[in-house]
């Protein structure tokens, strides 16, 4: 089952998050996005959330798919991940984690790191992919094809191999250290150990 997050930032634009939204099997919608969704004609197969944001007219129409979580410790897209890993679900497509607000872009994507143990997980923006990664991986790529690299761990070092602009065991200590590289071919490989790298590939 294809399973879809929509998180209450801005709402895709592009055609490769917007494909993935049409054809979701279930749409998993945090409380504040579910206008947004229903403006394009797509509806929700449950909604989570803290529910501060979803007008009585919608809870009444809805009211077997809402699933409330009052803790305050949570943001909604986190709850939403976690629903879905309460309902045996082992991958889903988060969209509308971006925009709107800076510290909640960065929030998000720094708990990427934190879903990827129990929940394989990639987030779409309109310009590109986030994935988690906890071993050394090789991608495919296209050559010239943006990539980006953090780490919470500002500790772990990486070695990169079909980069433009090669890692030699460097340490990501701040989250621009390991930006704005690109690949040089149809693939490239990371090693790194003890630790997650989450990477950014904009659509080729």
């Amino acid at each position: 089952m294809k399973t879809v997050i929509l998180a209450n930032g801005s709402f895709p634009a592009h055609p490769i998050p917007l494909r993935h939204l049409a054809e979701a099997d279930l749409i998993v919608c945090c409380d504040g996005a579910v206008e947004k969704l229903l403006k394009h004609d797509l509806e929700p197969g449950a909604i989570v959330g803290d529910l501060d944001s979803l007008s009585d007219e919608l809870k009444r129409k809805y009211g077997s798919l809402i699933f409330g979580d009052p803790d305050q410790e949570t943001n909604d897209l986190t709850k939403a991940v976690h629903w879905c890993i309460s309902h045996g679900i082992k991958e889903a497509i988060i969209l509308g984690a971006t925009g709107l607000r800076e510290d909640h872009t960065l929030g998000n994507i720094s708990l990427l790191a934190d879903y990827n143990q129990q929940l394989n997980v990639t987030m779409l923006t309109d310009t590109g992919t986030f994935r988690v990664f906890d071993h050394s991986v090789t991608l495919s790529s296209v050559p010239g094809q943006q990539v980006s690299l953090f780490s919470i761990d500002p500790h772990l070092s990486v070695t990169s191999e079909g980069l433009r602009y090669p890692l030699d065991n460097l340490k990501l200590c701040n989250w621009w250290r390991g930006t704005l590289n690109e690949a040089s071919g149809d693939h490239f490989r990371l090693e790194f150990e003890h630790g997650q790298v989450i990477v950014f590939m904009n659509y080729s």
